[in-house]
């Protein structure tokens, strides 16, 4: 059994041409998907931070002017200041159950789809949907462990910043909050932490898709999926600073948007706000699509690397020549399969 793969020609344009081609292949059935999922979820991000200002900025009237006047003032405000953070509390939580809910179906229905495009099998929105009932509650249980190593990470830093702030003031030196070596000192901080982040997300990029695909969940993908990156981390590098800066981007339009929303109250009268939603909700649609479909690529490319694709061929497909869906320019895709 023979695999001629060069994979040293497999780089960050080869994942992206390749996951393109899938979801070319299949456009009606990505658009479906993209309709169900990720469009309502790329809006909902869109205009939370809008909602978010619209619902819960407190808007005074003649009535609450005279009242501030009283003697009584102070209780009342301190009164409609509890029952706005309980509405931001409620709405902020609702918000959050809707985009994971979203997110999770978006995330195995794309990546059950892009896997059998992958193979040039008959890619169905039916058999996708179907597929949530056995990958929707492994993705979120994952992603409540991730969560937990993130939540680790933050109070380790915090943790340790604050023990080493102490120390130096048990040795004599006052640092104030606003003082030059505090303000440099955290920066400092930040970058390591966000460095840590950054490794930890490279290192999990293929989580999900492992969760999908090897019905493996908890904390054993993030090890499977370090594993399949050793040899693939500069790919996965470069896509997550790719879809994460411009996803990054789009969200802070949203924000400046949503404070626009605090000082102009017609704002949603307005027809430029309108459009800036739909292109910037389309715009993060197609990149989400993407960028879910390029990890499952990803994902392909890192086990044929490390030698377990052609297995899975030889599984399949014995005794038969198979032309895998590689780059054609990039990667020669002919495997010869002998049974022993």
């Amino acid at each position: 059994m023979s695999s001629p793969f060069p994979f040293s020609l497999v780089d960050f344009c080869g994942v992206i041409s390749e996951s393109k081609r899938i979801i070319n292949a299949h456009s009606r059935h990505f658009l479906a998907i993209s309709v169900l999922f990720l469009l309502p979820l790329s809006f909902s991000i869109t205009v939370f931070p809008t909602l978010h200002s619209t619902f819960t900025a407190p808007k005074p009237n003649r009535i609450e002017t005279l009242i501030r006047l009283s003697s009584s003032s102070s209780n009342h405000l301190d009164h409609q200041r509890s029952i706005i953070s309980s509405e931001t509390l409620v709405f902020s939580l609702l918000f959050a159950i809707f985009a994971i809910f979203l997110t999770l179906s978006a995330v195995g229905s794309i990546t059950y789809s892009v896997f059998h495009g992958f193979y040039g099998r008959p890619v169905k929105l039916i058999s996708a949907i179907k597929s949530l009932s056995v990958s929707f509650f492994p993705l979120l249980a994952t992603m409540i462990c991730a969560q937990f190593i993130v939540f680790l990470i933050f109070g380790f830093f915090g943790l340790s910043g604050y023990m080493v702030m102490k120390g130096i003031e048990l040795i004599g030196v006052q640092i104030s909050c606003h003082s030059p070596y505090f303000v440099g000192f955290s920066l400092i901080w930040a970058v390591v932490l966000g460095l840590v982040l950054m490794y930890l997300e490279v290192n999990w990029a293929l989580v999900n898709v492992i969760v999908v695909l090897e019905s493996k969940w908890g904390f054993e993908p993030m090890f499977r999926s370090r594993n399949l990156m050793r040899g693939m981390r500069r790919v996965g590098l470069s896509l997550v600073l790719l879809f994460g800066i411009f996803t990054a981007l789009l969200f802070w339009i949203s924000i400046l948007s949503g404070q626009d929303s605090d000082v102009n109250g017609n704002l949603w009268k307005s027809w430029a706000f309108i459009v800036q939603i739909v292109v910037t909700s389309a715009i993060l649609t197609m990149l989400l699509l993407h960028g879910i479909a390029a990890n499952t690529v990803l994902y392909m490319y890192c086990k044929a690397l490390h030698g377990e694709l052609a297995g899975e061929i030889a599984k399949e497909f014995a005794t038969e020549y198979v032309s895998l869906p590689f780059d054609e320019e990039k990667v020669p895709h002919v495997v010869s399969v002998v049974p022993h």
